[in-house]
């Protein structure tokens, strides 16, 4: 296969080139972090399990490659996770030690922690839900982890000369693709937890000269409203989006503002099932194709389920979006046994639907399940429900991309509001994102179900009204 490429742990190919500037704006060479990253994994065994809180951190990407390098499995966990919940998941699947990359400090001792014992293909776990904590795990292995950088490094024309900045965290899929993808071909990857928001972080992306610039959809907003396409950014040249749905006149303005810019506009789809990437547009093909989500990557397939269950011939067709690739998880877990089992899927059922064209590009068109995307995250909707039933409180939840709408019986205004404060401090957005209504009662069906097309058309009228 033309597009792949070695392991990008293996550092060492790339001698004396420079890897990394961290948090500190200090350098690494790639013989450098290859030896940080074996000094840091010391204290591993092989096939060990351990929880790594993820921060944009020397200590915390260190631990990650080094793990990979000595072959113990990663549980990325997002660093903001509040502690019961990270000590339960962990607990769950009998991990008996974490490491918090923002204090580089551990929580056990990994010499002699509990550890699940795991298939030998297993190389990393990334949760289904993020914020949530949802004990739902992806199974990774290390080929799915590196093929996934190569054909990244391989569509967007990657190699040693480009710099990178980590706009995203590393538990999430996205994030971590950006730095393997970088690592992989001999770039350069500058690591801070500045936000866009922040003067810091422009002055990061100036003096480090960085040459990508990748988000979700509420960045590249954000980016709008500042008039990013007028700020002094000679070295810019690659955009990457994902996480999310932009409208196609948002893609539209941003590819133009891009374009006049020189730079080049990648749109691209992916799921935590694939490792992180199945598709994309090529810049080119913009213009014509705003709102698509493109092609399959290099390595991998796509196709579409039809409502026979068959896959469609060649040609348009509509149905459920499948892929298939090097890159398709081993399967999920949900058990500690579960870390036990090889790879279970060939054509991953991505749970969208879709339409392919004439040209072979395909259109989201609708969610088989209910789930949304918030600043990047997967929210699954009834993992939302479920903790408010636990709370006792009577609800429902409906929402769209970077909106969570809930409907909660006999509670006041105040409440709501604060619950929506709550619930938005939990999922790490805005409170505008999370809007939270009372209601008399629920619409529900025969069956005593929520009737969420009803409800979501209710909501959406106040919403329409408060505004």
């Amino acid at each position: 296969m033309p597009w792949a490429r070695a392991p990008y742990w293996e550092l060492e190919r790339f001698g004396e080139g420079l890897a990394v500037r961290d948090e500190r704006s200090q350098s690494l060479t790639y013989r450098e972090l290859a030896a940080l990253a074996d000094a840091a994994a010391a204290v591993l065994r092989p096939a060990q399990v351990f929880g790594l809180s993820c921060a944009n951190t020397r200590a915390g990407l260190a631990l990650y490659l080094g793990a990979l390098r000595r072959g113990a499995v990663p549980l990325m966990l997002d660093g903001a996770l509040a502690a019961p919940a990270r000590a339960a998941l962990l607990a769950a699947y009998g991990v008996g030690a974490c490491f918090d990359a923002a204090t580089a400090a551990w929580t056990g001792d990994p010499a002699t922690a509990a550890t699940p014992p795991v298939h030998d293909m297993l190389g990393l776990l990334l949760s289904t839900s993020g914020s949530t904590a949802s004990p739902k795990l992806v199974r990774l292995s290390r080929d799915n982890l590196a093929a996934n950088a190569g054909s990244i490094a391989a569509y967007l024309g990657l190699g040693p000369q480009e710099v990178a900045i980590t706009t995203l965290p590393m538990h999430y899929s996205f994030g971590l693709s950006i730095v393997n993808s970088h690592l992989g071909c001999g770039a350069r990857v500058v690591l801070t937890e500045d936000t866009a928001a922040q003067a810091a972080f422009w002055q990061r992306m100036r003096d480090e000269s960085v040459t990508s610039l990748s988000g979700v959809p509420t960045l590249w907003r954000l980016l709008r409203r500042l008039r990013f396409e007028r700020m002094a950014l000679p070295a810019l040249r690659t955009l990457t989006q994902a996480g999310g749905r932009l409208e196609p006149d948002e893609i539209a303005a941003l590819a133009a503002d891009a374009s006049a810019a020189g730079r080049r506009l990648f749109v691209m789809y992916g799921q935590t099932e694939a490792t992180a990437r199945i598709a994309y547009v090529p810049p080119a093909q913009l213009q014509h194709k705003a709102g698509s989500i493109g092609i399959a990557i290099p390595g991998g397939e796509l196709g579409v389920l039809a409502a026979n269950g068959q896959l469609a011939p060649e040609g348009p067709a509509d149905g459920e979006l499948v892929y298939r690739g090097p890159n398709v998880m081993l399967g999920y877990a949900e058990t500690p046994a579960d870390l036990l089992r090889g790879a279970e899927v060939d054509w991953l059922r991505t749970g969208d639907l879709a339409r392919r064209d004439a040209d072979g590009f395909h259109w989201i068109t609708g969610r088989l399940k209910r789930f949304v995307k918030l600043f990047g995250h997967r929210i699954n909707l009834d993992e939302v429900e479920a903790g408010l039933r636990a709370r006792g409180l009577q609800a429902a939840v409906v929402g769209r991309d970077d909106r969570l709408q809930l409907a909660v019986v006999g509670q006041g205004a105040d409440a709501c509001q604060a619950l929506a404060r709550e619930l938005a401090a939990e999922l790490r957005c805005t409170h505008q994102a999370v809007q939270v209504w009372p209601v008399d009662a629920l619409p529900l069906g025969s069956n005593g179900k929520p009737l969420y097309a009803r409800l979501q058309a209710l909501l959406d009228e106040r919403e329409a009204a408060h505004a």
